[in-house]
């Protein structure tokens, strides 16, 4: 009896290596013909940007974000649909000037509100993103997921995040996206800066193109200028791996946990190799991400990280939903690893820098 529970248990875990094993060979099988299937984006851009200037930051742009003053969701919110892909419960709502929002709860709400923040401020494009403590939505009586975000009886939700969906915009996801190893800013100081946001946010989460068949995280969004000019911009679409642990399992990894992010700031820089700063991030795309980032790109991007003052930090995580108790531990944290790069930046002051130059 012994013997067979012990064989049934033996081909129970043989069982689950093979299937973790084989996994990636079929997302990647999966994936190539999704992506051949669909075909190069279907781009009328005549330009092409992944960063702009932000000009002067200011602690008011901590507020508003990507978008503009006044420009966040406004109640009345009315129901539109329930959306069942994702791993969050989501919901698609009308506001009291006609916009329509994504809303999201769970884990990523406030990492996501947060991370937007920084990424525009530093010259990044981002999704127009709000945290909304509490709120009524009128008219969701038909939900799945949300049920247990939405009180079936008035409506009222708490601790939710609202995504603007611009119908304006030309939205171009998974198949359509783009890859950290094909774009065309690879090699540049632009796509650098965005690595180093990614990693100074501790965002594992960088699926991209390539990893369509588990769902890219990268996206172009095609936008009519005044001139009538189209403009491609290059974002990421989900932060919601940041402000926690980095790591490149489930058991090493985490998302909005201020003692993790804390804990691993010491070893967030470790110092310079061949001309490139070295980092001590793990996520889905360790090396595409951190590897290889010259350190005059370093140089020229410190300039847009000195601007996120503890005034700044501050006011963006408190707007984005973090306890008073956990702010200032993240704000402590930030400036640290911020610390890091000026001083790697300016060659001076940082150990690492010194001790391990080769």
């Amino acid at each position: 009896m012994v013997t067979r529970v012990v064989l049934i248990g033996g081909a129970i875990l043989a069982g689950a290596l093979a299937i973790r094993l084989l996994m990636p060979a079929v997302w990647w099988a999966k994936g190539r013909f999704r992506l051949w299937r669909a075909g190069p984006p279907p781009l009328h851009a005549s330009t092409h940007v992944i960063w702009r200037d932000p000009g002067p930051v200011t602690a008011l742009d901590a507020i508003y974000g990507p978008g503009a003053a006044g420009s966040g969701p406004q109640p009345p919110f009315h129901f539109v649909e329930e959306h069942t892909t994702g791993s969050q419960p989501t919901v698609s709502v009308r506001d009291g000037q006609g916009r329509v929002w994504r809303v999201k709860w769970g884990q990523e709400v406030r990492c996501e509100t947060f991370a937007v923040r920084v990424a525009s401020s530093c010259g990044y494009f981002a999704e127009e993103t709000h945290f909304v403590g509490t709120g009524t939505i009128a008219g969701a009586t038909t939900l799945g997921r949300a049920r247990a975000c939405i009180d079936e009886h008035d409506g009222t939700f708490h601790d939710a995040r609202f995504e603007l969906d611009d119908p304006a915009v030309t939205k171009m996801f998974e198949e359509h996206s783009w890859a950290w190893d094909d774009n065309p800013f690879v090699g540049s100081k632009e796509l650098s800066g965005l690595k180093v946001v990614v990693m100074l946010l501790s965002n594992w989460d960088t699926k991209d193109r390539r990893d369509v068949a588990r769902g890219s995280n990268t996206a172009i969004f095609e936008h009519e200028m005044p001139d009538r000019r189209r403009e491609a911009r290059y974002l990421l679409i989900d932060w919601g791996g940041s402000m926690g642990r980095w790591g490149n399992s489930l058991a090493t990894r985490g998302r909005w946990d201020a003692d993790a992010f804390a804990e691993q700031t010491p070893g967030f820089v470790t110092g310079i190799k061949d001309g490139c700063v070295t980092f001590g991030y793990a996520g889905q795309r360790t090396a595409d991400v951190a590897e290889g980032i010259p350190l005059e790109h370093v140089r020229w991007f410190s300039r847009y990280l000195e601007p996120l003052t503890e005034d700044y930090l501050f006011r963006a995580l408190r707007i984005s939903g973090a306890s008073p108790e956990e702010t200032p531990r993240f704000v402590a944290a930030l400036r640290d690893r911020i610390g890091q790069l000026l001083a790697v930046a300016r060659e001076d002051a940082h150990p690492l820098a010194k001790d391990r130059i080769a």
